[in-house]
């Protein structure tokens, strides 16, 4: 083991950590008065539900033994099987507690960009079970088919190739977040009510917790102090910062004026794009990938909603489901053999480009079925939508009881 590593590594997981309340100062920012306190409640909980269940469950279903390379076993249930300083399996220079609590924090942040798709419409207690459920037929089993050993789609399957979470935590939630919002349908006045972003500063807030976490995200995924980690730190840094311009560029170009929340958007969408490339593509096409990243998710959320006529409340499925599938694809292409172990098709092996899709396909696959699935356990407890007027008062009050701004008495 080596100290260095460890503290490296714990600190990246404490910045991982406080991506999901940013996550929650971003939603409660880009929702509407009556429903801040639910949407910020919905990263809340999963603080608490996700730790719980990943100290039973998690981490064992996705990196403890392997059944048919789809999920683990329940072999360190409890995390009972190990010393508290025992080597972590998957690497030998971590303690294997540092290992399990890096990956935590992953499994916390990921349910929550789910919730940016229901806001404002799902009861909190079929939000609570759904995510419980989605956790274990979805991202534990997901975890390990990319990221654990055996796994169906990793190195030791399919050959796919995901740095930090691409299909693990992207594309899962982001088609599972849209799945979960055509099952609901739209928010009652969607199409005749003019949308209004109620705290800017909380979306700016939220956006800038989310930068800041995402260098632990994307440079601890190097499981240490080392040359990839800083590589991906870059990496991280060019593609975000091209996102925001790329995003500013559109809003100047179709309605003359840059707009503050579009800036923070194309922020989340640069980051959510170079996460399955940020330690394996070389720096110049973290550019490229960042650059793209802004206009693909900019038109494809235009386009998927005007096709589906979906009411994806803060477009979850626009920034994380299309930027992770467009950040994985670019990954198969640019992939660097001088940066880490896998050569791309601009380098000559089509085959990784390839590898890609049939990933992206089968996370897709996983997390449709998964997200029915859950759907019907959560039905079997509770209806899936509050009700009428319980929407129309807001879900602060009639969810949680609670008025975020004490003298507001209205009802946006």
């Amino acid at each position: 083991m080596n100290s260095g590593d460890t503290a490296f590594v714990i600190v990246s997981a404490a910045l991982v950590f406080i991506m999901t309340p940013g996550l929650g100062f971003f939603y409660g920012g880009l929702g509407r008065r009556k429903n801040v306190i639910n949407n910020m409640m919905a990263s809340v909980f999963i603080l608490g539900l996700g730790m719980v269940l990943w100290f039973l469950f998690g981490y064992s279903l996705s990196f403890s033994g392997n059944t048919f390379g789809i999920i683990g076993s329940l072999k360190d249930f409890c995390l009972s099987s190990h010393a508290f300083d025992a080597v972590s399996p998957y690497a030998d220079n971590l303690p294997f507690l540092v290992f399990v609590i890096f990956q935590m924090m992953f499994a916390l942040i990921t349910p929550a960009i789910i919730t940016g798709a229901v806001a404002g419409r799902m009861k909190f207690k079929a939000l609570f079970i759904f995510i419980a459920a989605w956790s274990f037929l979805v991202y534990y089993p997901l975890a390990h088919m990319v990221w654990g050993q055996g796994g169906l789609l990793g190195g030791d399957g399919l050959g796919s190739i995901d740095f930090a979470g691409g299909n693990v935590v992207h594309i899962s939630s982001g088609v599972s977040g849209l799945i979960l919002c055509l099952i609901l349908g739209k928010r009652h006045g969607y199409e005749r009510t003019s949308y209004r972003i109620h705290n800017i500063p909380f979306v700016v807030l939220g956006m800038a917790l989310l930068w800041f976490g995402w260098f632990g995200f994307n440079a601890g995924s190097a499981l240490g102090a080392n040359a990839l980690a800083g590589h991906a730190f870059m990496t991280t840094s060019l593609a975000t910062a091209a996102g925001l311009l790329s995003w500013m560029l559109i809003d100047v170009v179709r309605k003359r004026k840059p707009n503050l929340i579009n800036c923070c958007t194309g922020v989340v969408v640069g980051l959510v794009a170079i996460t399955p490339g940020a330690g394996f593509v070389p720096v110049w096409a973290s550019f490229i990938i960042g650059l793209s990243a802004g206009p693909v998710c900019y038109y494809g959320i235009m386009l998927v909603k005007r096709k589906l006529k979906f009411d994806d409340a803060l477009d979850a499925f626009g920034c994380h489901g299309i930027g992770g599938i467009w950040g994985g694809l670019l990954t198969g292409i640019f992939a660097d053999p001088s940066v880490n172990s896998a050569t791309g098709w601009w380098f000559g092996n089509a085959s990784q480009f390839f590898a890609q899709v049939g990933g992206i396909l089968v996370s897709i696959v996983v997390a449709v079925v998964g997200t029915l699935v859950c759907v019907l356990i959560t039905k079997a407890f509770t209806e899936l939508r509050v009700s009428h007027r319980d929407e129309l008062i807001g879900l602060d009050a009639s969810q949680h009881g609670e008025n975020a701004y004490p003298s507001f008495t209205g009802l946006d």
